[in-house]
């Protein structure tokens, strides 16, 4: 069998892969004996985005912000309420992704894929490495026992994991180990598109960086796109081009990320890059600690959802949404001050080849 190679996407100009324009998802709220609709939680409010071949975009936020829900919408696991989501197939078509039936959408599914957050919970525990791995395999047509196991070998040995482990169930591996069982199940369909969600949250520090630079090794070979839902900013620096920042279903800023870091254009990402740790104890910043509560997305406040929190408020900001425009090449902001603000960002040195310390050519164990 010819040596484990993904599909590449078709060539454009712009070299995109996907955008979602206005994207919208509202889960309904519902009260009383007959379970009447009164209203409606606001998860995804309007979110445009785009995703270049190759690349890896951050989506960032606190918790509750609406990332993950983004994510599910994004690759059809929920049913946005509204927008488009305009996805290149392999052979050159733009397909909105929003509008196809379940049945339309199993022909796309092996072009995008996902690496959930919880290793131990994604996996069924009563079925072994070879049937986890292979059954993407399956029920896409590959009937061969002979061809999945040669498959499935090939994949465990591509994350790092022995082809002796394709007999063994999920309990007898660590936590990095099983999200290596992850990765190979979403590379199993020879994807371009990966969504990870929080893939290295629930893990060790030091598995984080093996982990973390598996996936750039894997992102070098195959020229995988990744969308990377986090909420913790040291590993978007490094791993990440480009980072869009959310707040309460909303996108409020998108930049390249040297230049989110060293100068950040929204009051909501200057105070989230203030909590960012400094490696040197003796390098202390003034953190921003945000007055109030997280506006709430079944009742948000009126014109910019963040000015109830924000140190630099003014009274267009309390009655006037901000749209999302570009301020440079590339950059956009939803901030009617972005102009007149000059905020604080945090020394970065850009670094894909190293995590959080841990090289690439590492040992890849845990």
């Amino acid at each position: 069998m010819a040596a484990f190679t993904p599909a590449p996407p078709a060539p454009s100009s712009e070299d995109l892969i996907m955008e979602v324009r206005n994207l919208r998802k509202y889960f309904p709220i519902r009260r009383g004996l007959l379970q009447r609709v009164v209203g409606s939680v606001h998860a995804v409010d309007g979110v445009d985005l785009a995703l270049r071949r190759g690349e890896t975009l951050a989506l960032v936020g606190e918790s509750g912000c609406g990332k993950t829900t983004t994510s599910r919408c994004i690759l059809r696991a929920l049913k946005p309420t509204s927008g488009q989501i305009l996805f290149k197939s392999g052979s050159g078509e733009v397909i909105d992704l929003a509008k196809l039936s379940k049945q339309e959408l199993r022909s796309h599914r092996q072009n995008m894929q996902m690496i959930f957050q919880d290793p131990f919970s994604s996996l069924n525990p009563r079925m072994t490495l070879f049937d986890i791995i292979g059954e993407p395999l399956l029920v896409n047509g590959v009937t061969s026992r002979a061809e999945r196991m040669e498959r499935v070998t090939e994949l465990l040995t591509l994350v790092g994991l022995r082809p002796e482990h394709l007999r063994r169930f999920p309990h007898a591996f660590s936590g990095g180990q099983r999200q290596r069982v992850g990765i190979a199940r979403a590379l199993s369909m020879r994807p371009y598109l990966i969504v990870a969600d929080e893939p290295v949250s629930a893990l060790d520090v030091s598995v984080q960086a093996q982990i973390l630079n598996l996936m750039l090794d894997l992102q070098d070979e195959f020229g995988l796109t990744y969308l990377f839902v986090a909420h913790d900013l040291s590993v978007v620096k490094h791993i990440s081009h480009r980072v869009a920042v959310m707040y309460v279903g909303k996108i409020v800023e998108v930049a390249e990320t040297a230049a989110l870091f060293a100068e950040p254009a929204h009051p909501y990402t200057e105070a989230l890059l203030s909590a960012v740790p400094k490696p040197d104890p003796r390098l202390r910043s003034e953190r921003i600690v945000l007055k109030g509560d997280v506006a709430d997305p079944a009742h948000p406040p009126a014109g910019c959802y963040f000015h109830p929190r924000c140190p630099y408020v003014k009274q267009q900001c309390k009655v006037e949404s901000p749209p999302l425009k570009e301020i440079s090449s590339g950059r956009f902001v939803a901030c009617h001050r972005s102009d007149e603000l000059e905020l604080k960002g945090v020394d970065q040195t850009k670094s894909r080849s190293v995590a959080m310390g841990f090289g690439k050519n590492e040992t890849l164990g845990g």
